[in-house]
């Protein structure tokens, strides 16, 4: 049998692993149409590789991925977080987990998952070409025909894994199979926020805040960061990947809600602001505050309010404690345009998965062909989730190879 991958990154290389393993008598070749293999693995969690997260029950799991929860659940049945883990530390790479649950090699050095794979690869004697662009694919005569700039090959079964297309024209040769093409949109971005104050805040971090888009379902909490352009942060780029599509519909333009204390009961926060009076009539409101909001952004939410940082808490007007008590907890923004969060760009959209079966990874129109990581209408939020998604997608198209 005589198998190629299309794609070079997380998937495409584990599913050659997993081909070689499973069939040993295959000839498996890795096509890659650049000049660097793992591209998105070097880069990731800041140069160390987010390999995983930490979670051992499915069904928790795939809350996290905003398209595909359910298409997973039977592709995590047959290799999950565990096998991860197992198979990078059989092969003396150890993982250490962190205290949000993600998972990174203990040398902090994304090289270390990198080197792994590619020995692994080695050792098996998987074939490895870069810069083997692909002008087409076709099917034919139970064969998968592969045509390159100077030449053409045929292969009995091919896996695609050829990453997420930021637009649906880098994934027109697949439509033109007929396969039915989820038009593709960015899915991890940060808040845009032109020229509004609170960037002058950058660098300033809120570890549990809650984050709306106004008039929709879409919400998030979790840790919430003050950037150069705007705001990001776990919670932000959770809310933009489950929001990806709605998001783009709307032409990036919306107005983003956020409750810095992540108290819903906005008279909690009333009856702590009245209590100050009583107990503290004479101290001035800049040297109180909430647990869980940095000083610089108290001072902001001050001043955004109309109240003198320097005026004593029995002084302030109950119309300055309702404008804070609505800047604490229900603070509004005007995003416009999306800003690339870089290190874990990832799309939404590619290969419509009612045209896979979740058990194998194969094309229900073309049983030659098979699919794996992004490229299919799948994505996760920040945290390991894509990469657990490549690494089992990719173990399964190459197993299930038949």
């Amino acid at each position: 049998m005589k198998v190629a991958i299309i794609g070079g990154g997380a998937a495409g290389i584990f599913a050659a692993i997993s081909a070689k393993t499973h069939h040993p008598e295959a000839v498996v070749e890795v096509f890659e149409k650049s000049d660097r293999l793992l591209g998105k693995v070097k880069i990731s969690g800041g140069g160390r590789c987010n390999v995983t997260h930490h979670c051992d029950r499915i069904s928790e799991m795939v809350k996290n991925y905003p398209r595909g929860d359910k298409f997973l659940k039977k592709v995590f049945g047959q290799f999950f977080t565990k096998d991860t883990i197992a198979f990078y530390e059989s092969r003396s790479v150890s993982l250490k987990v962190e205290s949000d649950g993600r998972m990174f090699p203990v040398t902090d050095n994304s090289q270390s998952i990198i080197d792994c794979l590619l020995q692994e690869a080695q050792r098996l004697k998987v074939k490895i070409q870069m810069n083997q662009r692909i002008k087409s694919m076709a099917v034919e005569n139970e064969k998968v025909k592969l045509s390159f700039p100077n030449r053409t090959e045929t292969f009995d079964k091919v896996i695609v894994a050829t990453g997420g297309s930021p637009n649906k024209k880098g994934l027109e040769w697949l439509e033109s199979l007929g396969l039915s093409i989820v038009n593709p949109v960015p899915s991890l971005f940060t808040f845009n926020l032109p020229k509004d104050p609170i960037r002058d805040l950058m660098g300033l971090a809120v570890e549990n805040a809650f984050v709306k888009i106004q008039g929709t379902k879409w919400k998030a909490e979790g840790p919430l960061l003050i950037t150069h352009w705007g705001m990001s942060g776990p919670a932000v780029l959770r809310l933009s990947a489950f929001a990806a599509e709605w998001l783009s519909q709307e032409g990036y333009n919306y107005q983003v809600v956020v409750n810095w204390l992540n108290e819903p009961n906005e008279e909690i926060v009333r009856t702590t602001l009245n209590s100050w009076k009583t107990e503290h009539p004479k101290k001035k409101i800049i040297n109180l505050g909430f647990d869980g909001i940095p000083n610089r952004l108290w001072a902001f939410l001050l001043t955004k309010s109309g109240i003198d940082t320097e005026q004593n808490i029995i002084d302030i007007p109950k119309k300055d404690i309702n404008r804070l008590i609505n800047h604490l907890t229900n603070d509004v923004y005007e995003a416009k345009g999306k800003t690339t969060f870089k290190e874990e760009f990832v799309t939404c959209g590619g290969v419509d998965l009612s045209e896979v079966n979740s058990k194998s990874m194969q094309s229900k129109k073309h049983p030659q062909l098979y699919f794996a990581g992004e490229v299919l209408n799948i994505d996760g939020v920040t945290g390991g989730f894509n990469f657990q998604a490549a690494w089992s997608t990719g173990f399964v198209a190459g197993k299930l190879l038949d």
